[in-house]
């Protein structure tokens, strides 16, 4: 069975280092620009001219994650910033941009993509319509579970993450932080918001108050990983660009180990240091079909490192604490209950001494007025930081074969395995006096240093009483190790770059269509008296409605299985290799954030298309406006201008909602309320407020509108309407 590829983050060149000689396959990196971790250090292009060379040179594959939706004021210099990747030799680049992944592939044919878990790679379809792209791998969902990943058996390579933080909401489908405040995940700017408290109400009465009711564990599967690497998984990605580099150095040499069944790996002790460095409560995540309970921690969304005591006393002076574990002066401590947390500056034995460690009764100062007999948990443990950034740099293993012969050019050759290099020097002379001796060769030929070589085998081949100078073989050795450098770190690429041409698609505008989401039968009929063109309704009521023209069915969002729900006339959310022969639109979970994204989409099939939701009226405007100047023909597109955006979809009965009850909201500290229900499959979130739009008269003359109905009654549905005509 072929190892699984080991992927880590880096989020600056200290953890890029720790990753590379700690074990690393691969290491995937931030730009300063269009990754999903703009807060983040991230890299300078100087840095990622670097931090190739540093990997290559180590055998180590770079990504880089351009994977955020791009606007088309951004389109030049994201194209840009590509060819430059691409020239420098870059392994691949990770991105979740649809009309970027197609425009990216015509343009740079044999540049190898990625295609980020933020583009939803949570349906079959979805991989295959991606392998048909020539997308070279996918980063699958979260969601999936191991026996769904073997279900996808299209011939594509299959990213897996297998460690570190979760995102609540199918990844590219959350507009939670966008909608709360404008800074959106799908830019790389996300806020947390599932990080923060909320309250779930049932019928306006509170159910339960103040908790962090979406907030995750941390994913960890390292008591699985033989089923992953049986399972055929190409590459096991690890989450945190935005942790410490001696979080990834630790991580790197945990799964390091793993992988290759190193037999002396004590996990539970090696876990032991995993959670001191950074944990939410582990879980096996739905790779392992862990429960709600299972799966999240509502109880904090901070790190909560390693329990090792509790206090049994305390003073307005001291806290008195037996410890099950060590604890050492200057390590960093939490009080679980309190939430409180210092710096153990100064650290007492059981008689009141100072002391630098201790792993029975101890005493600490009372500097945070602690009043409760609380557990206490290590977040920052001093020693452990020693040990990781003491880590020993990897070697490369290299061969010597020195020829020298009497009146012949000094020949060094140098080899790794792969690359032979040979390097010459001036004619060996006979030795007047002294001879030098093999092992005076060697040891010369071998002393290395600080280089990234060690010399596994030395072969010399020479004539008898010869004269060469020590100077004359550190001078070879130096040069031979230099150009086995620059071949090792070389960009070997066949750099194409081609100049695509997008042809004119048959006209698609069908402007001025009134469209309608429904519910429920009221609001159907509610429609159809109003006029509606078009009407998308869930699939019970398609099952009713189907003969009439105007009736849409709407496709469950995030199915291992699209094409088995596709009917006649459909809205999808999900990429797949969409019918051309049936009445497809695309709704908004298609993130159509440029006109490239729209093109390719026209050009695969569908017939209309719903606009971003994060987009602003004027940016609407300008789509239609580039995308006529660009293609020669005016877009089919509809636009929410009413109705609660959907901001999040959850796997799984997180809330333990009843099914199909509309009467749930959650509130958040700011007391606004986001109504919320679970369809027997999925929770859904909406967002707190309608959007209303009061378009100007030239956007509406050039597309379709759209209302989204959640609640809303008969007589609701009626004035909403008449205020837009």
């Amino acid at each position: 069975m072929k190892k699984p590829e080991l992927l880590v983050p880096a989020g600056n060149m200290e953890a890029l280092h720790k990753a590379i000689h700690n074990g690393a396959d691969a290491i995937y990196i931030g730009g300063k620009n269009y990754g999903a971790r703009k807060y983040a250090h991230n890299f300078s292009n100087e840095e990622i001219q670097e931090a190739v060379n540093l990997c290559h040179l180590y055998s180590v594959k770079l990504y880089v994650t351009m994977n955020t939706l791009i606007k088309d004021n951004e389109v030049e210099d994201f194209l840009n910033q590509v060819e430059f990747l691409y020239k420098i030799g870059i392994d691949a680049i990770i991105m979740q941009d649809f009309g970027m992944i197609c425009l990216v592939r015509e343009k740079y044919p044999n540049l190898e993509i990625h295609a980020s878990t933020q583009a939803n790679n949570s349906s079959v379809d979805t991989v295959k319509l991606f392998y048909k792209l020539g997308v070279k791998r996918v980063v699958l969902s979260r969601e999936l579970s191991k026996e769904e990943i073997k279900k996808i058996d299209v011939p594509i390579e299959k990213e897996v993450f297998v460690h570190g933080a979760l995102c609540i909401s199918y990844s590219g489908c959350c507009l939670m932080s966008s909608m709360m405040g404008t800074r959106s995940g799908n830019r790389g700017e996300c806020a947390g918001s599932c990080r923060l408290p909320y309250s779930l109400e049932y019928k306006n009465k509170i159910i339960s108050s103040g908790k962090y009711l979406l907030s995750t564990k941390e994913l960890n599967t390292s008591k699985k990983i033989k089923e992953l690497i049986d399972s055929g998984i190409d590459s096991f990605k690890i989450e945190g660009r935005m942790k410490s580099s001696e979080y990834v150095g630790l991580i790197t040499r945990y799964y390091r180990n793993l992988i290759d069944d190193n037999k002396e790996f004590n996990i539970e002790q090696e876990e032991n240091k995993l959670k001191t460095v950074f944990n939410r409560g582990f879980t096996e995540g739905h790779l392992f079909h862990s429960s709600p309970s299972q799966f999240m921690n509502k109880n904090t969304p901070n790190h909560i490192g390693l329990e090792i005591g509790k206090v049994i006393e305390i003073t307005p002076k001291k806290i008195k604490i037996k410890l099950n574990k060590e604890l050492n002066q200057l390590d960093g401590i939490r009080f679980i209950e309190s939430g409180k947390g210092l710096i153990v500056n100064y650290l007492y034995d059981k008689n009141d001494h100072l002391t630098s460690s201790s792993n029975n009764i101890c005493y600490i100062d009372n500097k945070i007025n602690l009043n409760s007999y609380d557990t206490v948990s290590k977040t920052y443990d001093v020693k452990l930081i020693k040990e990781i950034n003491s880590y020993k740099e990897k070697k490369i293993p290299i061969s010597f074969k020195m020829i020298a012969k009497i009146n012949k050019e000094l020949i060094l050759e140098i080899s790794d395995g792969k690359n032979n290099i040979a390097v010459t020097s001036s004619k060996v002379e006979k030795a007047a006096t002294s001879p030098i001796t093999l092992e005076k060769i060697k040891n010369q030929l071998e002393k290395l240093g600080n280089s990234p070589f060690k010399c596994i085998r030395t072969e010399i081949i020479k004539d008898n009483n010869i004269f060469i100078s020590v100077k004359q073989l550190n001078d070879l050795r130096r040069l031979a190790v230099e150009k086995l450098i620059e071949k090792r770190i070389e960009n070997k690429k066949n750099i194409i770059i081609e100049n695509p041409k997008h042809q004119k698609l048959l006209s698609l505008c069908n402007t001025n269509y009134k469209c309608a989401s429904v519910n429920n039968l009221e609001q159907l009929l509610a429609c159809k008296n109003l006029g509606f063109d078009i009407i998308y309704t869930p699939n019970l009521l398609y099952e009713q409605y189907k003969n009439d023209k105007d009736v849409y069915k709407i496709i469950r969002r995030c199915s291992l299985e699209i094409r088995t729900l596709i009917t006649e006339k459909s809205l999808v959310s999900d990429y797949y290799l969409f019918d051309k022969d049936k009445e497809i639109v695309g709704d908004y979970g298609l993130n159509v954030y440029n006109i490239y994204t729209a093109y390719y989409l026209y050009k695969f099939g569908l017939k209309r298309l719903t606009l971003s939701c994060e987009l602003t009226e004027k940016e609407q405007k300008d789509f239609i406006n580039n995308f006529y100047h660009t293609f020669n023909f005016y877009p089919n597109i509809e636009i929410i201008c009413y109705g609660k955006v959907e901001n999040m979809i959850i796997k799984d009965n997180i809330l333990s909602l009843d099914k199909d009850d509309y009467n749930y909201n959650l509130i958040d500290i700011k007391k606004r309320t986001f109504p919320v229900y679970f369809d027997g499959v999925n929770t859904h979130i909406l967002n707190y407020e309608n959007k209303d739009y009061s378009l100007d008269s030239s956007l509406k003359e050039k597309l379709n509108l759209r209302f989204c109905f959640y609640n809303e009654t008969k007589e609701e549905i009626e004035k909403i309407v008449n205020k837009y005509f």
